[in-house]
């Protein structure tokens, strides 16, 4: 959710004061209706100075360094016209290495950079966990050949917490890890998370051909949506990640 018009985020640092900085959506609404793009063509050699001294007006909110007609853009808020004319005048205006400036009037933001949100990448993202590192680079090798992003947990602990930081769209599961049926755990963990719950799981193992096979559930509900044994073919690993992933 966009914060509110003026509202100040801090950022807390060890051992030093916090630092407070504010996007505004609504200038406006904080008594700064005047919000201007100020363009300015600067000598080279003045450049650093100028910038050095417009990072101290309290009227400038950006400073971009660009190209094109200009050498700088200053996004700028005042409370009124006379406050902007000042600061033309003033301010700008005896600013040594300034040769031009030019003003243009923002009457509306549409979209304000606290709306903008990071683009998700359209690559479905797979967790592969497993305590065998030869088959976490197996399935990492086969994956990201075919243009998928994977990540790599060796428990179920590690997983749930990759897991509510990255958020994948689907888990690989392996069942014997730190313990015997440390995967299953995960995946009833998985499926009572209301974050989490939704994410498929297809769960690999080979404890069907060991003497742990006993201990695996035939009569209970098992929280995850397909299976595999291994050793796990590639063109089967991938036909479930492509099943499971389709709609992402």
């Amino acid at each position: 959710m966009p914060p509110a018009a003026g509202r100040a985020t801090t950022c807390w640092a060890t051992n030093a004061p916090p630092v407070m900085s504010t996007i505004l959506t609504e200038p406006a609404a904080v008594g700064l209706p005047i919000h201007t793009m100020i363009g300015l063509q600067v000598d080279i050699a003045s450049l650093n100075t100028v910038i050095e001294q417009l990072l101290k007006m309290p009227e400038v909110y950006a400073i971009y360094y660009v190209t094109g007609e200009f050498d700088l853009i200053l996004d700028t808020l005042f409370t009124d016209m006379a406050s902007l004319t000042r600061f033309l005048t003033d301010g700008v205006g005896r600013l040594e290495g300034v040769r031009k400036s030019s003003t243009t009037h923002i009457l509306r933001a549409v979209k304000s950079p606290a709306d903008w949100e990071l683009p998700r990448s359209n690559r479905a993202e797979i967790l592969v966990v497993d305590d065998d590192p030869d088959f976490l680079e197996f399935c990492r090798l086969v994956l990201e050949k075919e243009g998928f992003r994977v990540c790599l947990a060796s428990n179920g602990d590690e997983a749930l917490a990759r897991m509510r930081i990255v958020k994948p769209d689907l888990v690989i599961l392996d069942v014997m890890m730190q313990g015997v049926l440390d995967g299953l755990n995960a995946s009833r963990i998985i499926r009572s998370d209301k974050e989490l719950g939704k994410i498929p799981i297809v769960m690999i193992s080979s404890i069907a051909n060991s003497t742990h096979a006993g201990w695996f559930p035939t009569d209970d509900y098992v929280p995850v949506n397909s299976f595999l044994s291994k050793p796990v073919d590639p063109q089967k690993l991938l036909s479930e990640v492509r099943r499971w992933t389709a709609d992402t």
